[in-house]
């Protein structure tokens, strides 16, 4: 049984108010200071970039490259130098943003500059072109980006991009991460680029204060799970290349504790609550302590199932 069609927002209505608690969510970690060093690895088709902050690919063609995600500001001119060199082009023709978080987004001043186009989610635009003052993720106030960084080119649901040689087919996952999340799927070469909805490495934080919530999270795992087959390559927003079986692994992981936090707020226990029950103990090993995601996982599903 899938997310989408089994729960009602009325289960709700009888839930009594429950108080945030301050729990202090992690930030994203601080850019390494020096020059970058990006690393690349074949995928069979395409290259993934890794070193610049965030996991990047990258596709040639005549036109030159097309990359997806950018990494943080100050690592984009050796990311877009070793882009260039591993697909032997002389430009950035594409950049796509899998959502606005500034390791996704910190090479798009400069392909911008240079005339390339920036696709992204229209929530992403949004995002990235007005202060953000409070998130889940960040610690501190993220400015907006420059005019001549923020998408040229946005996308609202799914569909494909034109691309020498190559289908590219894009899709929008609502709430699962940011508000503003999208995946690209290049089949020809069996490769997926999910952003920060997956991780193999760690738990990817929901950004509860702006639009994502648990029950996005598991419907974007149960759409993802269709897409892969079990030897796809899945790169995650940072950390190792998975494969479709994990995919599939992490959705079923995220119905069970979907199904386990409608419990907790049936019997009226709140974040706190949650994390002191650690219903993810079990992955502890091989994600690390989970106290942020389970907190953040219960307070968006609070923030979410506000009674009508």
């Amino acid at each position: 049984m899938t997310f989408s069609n089994r729960f009602s927002r009325r289960i709700f209505l009888q839930i009594g108010a429950v108080a945030a608690g301050g729990v202090l969510l992690p930030a994203f970690a601080n850019a390494r200071q020096g020059a970058a060093r990006i690393t690349t690895t074949d995928l069979a088709g395409a290259t993934l970039f890794q070193g610049a902050g965030g996991n990047v690919v990258a596709l040639v063609s005549p036109e030159g490259a097309l990359m997806i995600d950018g990494g943080r500001a100050a690592n984009a001119d050796a990311l877009i130098a070793a882009v260039k060199s591993a697909t032997r082009t002389t430009r950035i023709h594409t950049l796509v943003n899998t959502h606005w978080h500034p390791d996704q987004t910190g090479a798009n001043e400069a392909v911008g500059k240079a005339g390339g186009v920036i696709i992204a989610h229209e929530k992403t635009k949004t995002a990235l072109s007005h202060t953000i003052y409070s998130s889940a993720i960040l610690t501190t106030r993220l400015a907006p980006l420059p005019e001549i960084a923020r998408p040229t080119k946005t996308v609202r649901l799914d569909g494909t991009l034109d691309f020498p040689g190559q289908t590219v087919e894009y899709g929008y996952m609502p709430a699962a991460h940011t508000d503003g999340d999208i995946y690209i799927h290049l089949p020809k070469v069996n490769v997926l680029a999910a952003g920060g909805v997956v991780s193999a490495e760690n738990w990817p934080l929901l950004d509860w204060k702006n639009g994502a919530w648990f029950g996005g999270r598991v419907r974007a795992l149960e759409h993802l799970a269709k897409i892969v087959k079990p030897d796809t390559k899945v790169v995650p927003a940072d950390g190792r290349v998975m494969t479709g079986a994990e995919i599939v692994t992490q959705r079923d992981m995220y119905q069970k504790l979907f199904s386990t936090m409608i419990g907790y707020l049936n019997m009226g226990l709140g974040p706190e609550d949650a994390v002191q029950r650690r219903p993810l103990k079990a992955y502890e090993g091989q994600y690390g302590d989970s106290s942020a995601f389970t907190y953040g996982a219960l307070r968006s599903m609070m923030i979410a199932y506000v009674p009508d």
